[in-house]
C-alpha cells in the first residue's frame, strides 16, 4: 500500500480469461497499458440505510457477491447520515475536510457540495479523466437539485446519468433527470425505481465498448421502504433481529442522550418489526437489480472483468440501544456496514478483517482502473487487500464525526449530540461536544453495552485522544498516517 495514491504500479491477476495487465500511472498523465490485455469494469451498487449483517437474506447478492468473493467484517463510514457519508465516498475525504456535515442546507445536502465546488473532482472526474465511460444512477446527494441547481443539471463527470429528482424515496411517483431530460413515473409495476435502475444499468453495460464504471445508487431499505408488488408478501413472520443490545436493558453508565430514552414498549417492539419486514421486502428489489446486473455481464461476455462491489453509505438501528429507529450515533449498528467485492484476483468465498473505512473505496476504484487520485484524497485503496496482500502500512484508525443541524430539533427526546469518534480494532472511543465520553472494548463487550469511560486506565484513554484528535486534524495525505497510528 502507498500512502501516496498519486503514483501507483501494479499487476492486477486475472480470474479464467483475464489476461495480466501491469498499469503504471504518473501524476498528470493518462494511465499507460504496458503489456496485452483491457482495464476492468467496476460496477458500486451502494444500498441505502442498510445495516451490517443481513447480506444472507438476498440470494442475488449472496449467490453472485458473497460466495463468489471477500466480504470485508470491518467496513465503517465516516458519518451515520447519507449525505456527509456519500460525500465521503464520492471525494475520499473525512467530514471535516469536505465540509458537508449534514443533510440539509446551509451545514449539508446538495446544495453545500454543489456551492463548495466539490463536484468538480470526484471519482467520476477521476475515472473518466482515466478513459472510462462513466455512469451514476439511482439517488445521488439528499435535496438534490432543490434550489441550487435546476431538475436537468448534471454534474461533471459522469456520461450516464439517471437520477431522480423529485419523491424519490417512495420509488413510485418520481421524476427523473435522463441524461438531462425530465422523464415523469407513476404508480404502475414498471415504474418501480429499483427495476427502472436495472434496466438502464443493463443499457450502459451492455453498450459500453470500452472499460467503465458504473455507480449504482437503489433507495432502499430507506424508509417508508416501498417494495415492488411482487415483494409485498415476503418476510411474512420475519421480527427485527434480537442481539443483547436490542432494547438495552441498562444505560446508567451512558450519556444523557441515551440515558433519558425510557425502554421500548410492546406496541414500539411491534413497530420495528414491521419496519424491519418492510425493509427487507424492498431490499428484494435491489436484489433483484443485481441479479440484473449480474446477467447482463454475463450476456455481454464482461463479467469475468468486472469488479463488483456491494456495500451501503450507512447503518441503521432496529431496537438497538433503545433506539426505535434511525442513525447517526457512534454506535456499531450504525457506523458498520456490508462491503462485499468480487471480480479478477478475488478469492471467491473470503472474509478481509482489515480495518476499512468509506473514504478508501474512491482510491480503491482509482487503482484498479489506472486513474489519477488527487493530493486531497485521504483514503488508502483496498487493492491489496482484495488480492490477498498484506499492505506495508495498514489502517488502525477509522474517524466518525457527527454535527447536528443549527436548527434545533423538534423531538422529545434528548437528540444526539455533535461528537467525534475513533473506531480501531479493539476500541471505541466518542468525545461528545457536552463533554461526556464513551469508551466501549470491543474484545469484551462487542456490543458495546458497558461504557468505561470514567473507569479505564487513564493512559489508555489519553492514548485514544490523541489518536482521535490525530485523525480529526489530518489532511490529504497526513490522514494515512494519522490513521495507522497506534
Amino acid at each position: 500500500m502507498r500512502d501516496h495514491p498519486g503514483t501507483s504500479a501494479f499487476v492486477l491477476k486475472g480470474l479464467r480469461h483475464v489476461v495480466c495487465v501491469l498499469l503504471l500511472l504518473v501524476p498528470g498523465a493518462e494511465p499507460v497499458v504496458v503489456s496485452g490485455g483491457s482495464r476492468p469494469n467496476i460496477v458500486f451498487v451502494m444500498a441505502d440505510d442498510l445495516e451490517a449483517g443481513n447480506l444472507a437474506q438476498f440470494p442475488n447478492i449472496s449467490r453472485h457477491i458473497v460466495q463468489q468473493g471477500a466480504s470485508f467484517d470491518r467496513f465503517f463510514v465516516t458519518n451515520s447520515w447519507c449525505c456527509p457519508s456519500r460525500a465521503s465516498i464520492l471525494r475520499s475525504q473525512y467530514v471535516h475536510s469536505h465540509g458537508v456535515w449534514t443533510n440539509t442546507p446551509p451545514e449539508g445536502g446538495f446544495e453545500r457540495f454543489h456551492e463548495l465546488g466539490r463536484e468538480r473532482s470526484t471519482i467520476g472526474t477521476w475515472m473518466r479523466d482515466a478513459g472510462y465511460r462513466t455512469a451514476l444512477m439511482g439517488k445521488y446527494l439528499n435535496h438534490y437539485p432543490d434550489r441550487a441547481a435546476p431538475d436537468d443539471y448534471v454534474p461533471p463527470g459522469w456520461d450516464e446519468w439517471h437520477v431522480p429528482v423529485r419523491n424519490l424515496y417512495d420509488e413510485y411517483g418520481y421524476r427523473l433527470n435522463a441524461n438531462g431530460d425530465l422523464a415523469e413515473y407513476g404508480w404502475g409495476e414498471q415504474d418501480y425505481l429499483a427495476d427502472v435502475l436495472a434496466d438502464k444499468a443493463r443499457d450502459f453495460i451492455t453498450g459500453s465498448r470500452g472499460p467503465f464504471f458504473l455507480f449504482l445508487n437503489p433507495i432502499a431499505p430507506h424508509l417508508p421502504a416501498n417494495p415492488a408488488l411482487r415483494h409485498t408478501d415476503a418476510f411474512a413472520w420475519a421480527r427485527a433481529p434480537r442481539p443483547p443490545s436490542f432494547n438495552q436493558e441498562d444505560v446508567s453508565r451512558e450519556p444523557l442522550w441515551l440515558r433519558s430514552r425510557p425502554p421500548l414498549d410492546e406496541r414500539e417492539l411491534a413497530a420495528v418489526d414491521r419496519r424491519h419486514r418492510n425493509r427487507m421486502r424492498a431490499m428484494l428489489g435491489v436484489d433483484d437489480l443485481v441479479g440484473a446486473v449480474v446477467a447482463a455481464l454475463e450476456e455481454s461476455g464482461k463479467l469475468d472483468n468486472t469488479y463488483l462491489f456491494f456495500g451501503s453509505d450507512n447503518g441503521f438501528h432496529q431496537g438497538t440501544h433503545r433506539l426505535a429507529q434511525g442513525k447517526t450515533t457512534p454506535f456499531d449498528e450504525a457506523i458498520r456496514v456490508p462491503l462485499a467485492v468480487r471480480g479478477p484476483g478475488v478469492r471467491p468465498g473470503t472474509t478481509i478483517s482489515e480495518l476499512g473505512a468509506t473514504v478508501d473505496l474512491a482510491p480503491t476504484f482509482a487503482e484498479l482502473g489506472g486513474a489519477e487520485v488527487p493530493p486531497f484524497a485521504e483514503g488508502r485503496s483496498l487493492a491489496p487487500l482484495l488480492r490477498g496482500e498484506r499492505p506495508a502500512t495498514r489502517r488502525r484508525n477509522v474517524l466518525v464525526e457527527f454535527a447536528r443541524p443549527a436548527k434545533r430539533s423538534s423531538a422529545a427526546q434528548t437528540p444526539v449530540p455533535p461528537y467525534q469518534a475513533l473506531r480501531t480494532e479493539r476500541h471505541t472511543y466518542v468525545r461528545y461536544a457536552t463533554g461526556e465520553e464513551q469508551l466501549y472494548d470491543l474484545r469484551t463487550d462487542p456490543y458495546q453495552l458497558h461504557n468505561l469511560a470514567a473507569d479505564a486506565d487513564p493512559r489508555l484513554v489519553a492514548r485514544l485522544r490523541a489518536r482521535l484528535d490525530g485523525m480529526r486534524a489530518c489532511s490529504g495525505a497526513s490522514c494515512r498516517v494519522a490513521d495507522s497510528r497506534g
